[in-house]
């Protein structure tokens, strides 16, 4: 007689925990999973900035490198800078006008310092149609640039002489202005229209002398 032993009994628990341990992933895999999106994202940002930055350099392709990129005022006519704030231009060249300095005879110093950062040397000069600096008394926004009042520039000469010379790369000049009011706190405008093979904003400043 052949006696045949009981087969074993598979339990409910250890069916489950098998079914678990075949839907859980190994810790390898969750970890190299993880490790892959985070690639993925990091690559996906990238992208945008990629993108970002060429609709931007592409924008300024549009306008050209004469526009003035500041923030706050524009440096318009109709928004001028004030004493001692830098027109800054998108192909790298800083304009400062600094803030006026009273002196006993009743003139008042300032300075204009041009900051070459093109990538080329740089005339100062202008042309015959705009005058490279100017200097006049009324605020920026006057459209006659008659006010009633008037400022005498001292030493023209000497200011425009210090613009016959172009400006090297990198490199910067400081033009002096020696001005006299016909009376105390009067408004002054500065103009800049530095020249440039294409077309470049003129930087407005709008000073009180006195």
């Amino acid at each position: 007689m052949i006696t045949r032993r009981p087969l074993p009994t598979v339990g409910v628990m250890d069916t489950e925990e098998a079914a678990t341990a075949a839907e859980t992933p190994p810790a390898a895999d969750s970890s190299r999973w993880f490790h892959g999106c985070w690639i993925a994202a990091i690559a996906l940002l990238a992208l945008f900035a990629l993108a970002a930055h060429a609709v931007t350099e592409f924008e300024k392709s549009l306008d050209g490198d004469g526009q003035m990129e500041q923030p706050g005022r524009s440096g318009s006519a109709y928004q001028p800078l004030g004493p001692g704030a830098t027109a800054r231009y998108e192909d790298g060249l800083r304009v400062t006008v600094s803030r006026p300095e009273a002196h006993d005879d009743g003139t008042y110093s300032l300075t204009v310092t041009y900051e070459n950062g093109t990538d080329e040397d740089l005339a100062l000069d202008g042309d015959s149609y705009s005058p490279p600096l100017d200097v006049r008394a009324g605020e920026a926004s006057d459209e006659d640039h008659y006010a009633g009042y008037d400022v005498e520039w001292l030493n023209y000469a000497r200011s425009t002489a210090a613009l016959s010379q172009p400006l090297p790369e990198d490199d910067e000049r400081t033009v002096p202005l020696r001005l006299k009011p016909s009376r105390k706190g009067i408004p002054v405008t500065v103009e800049v229209s530095t020249p440039t093979p294409g077309s470049r904003d003129t930087a407005h400043f709008q000073l009180t002398l006195g």
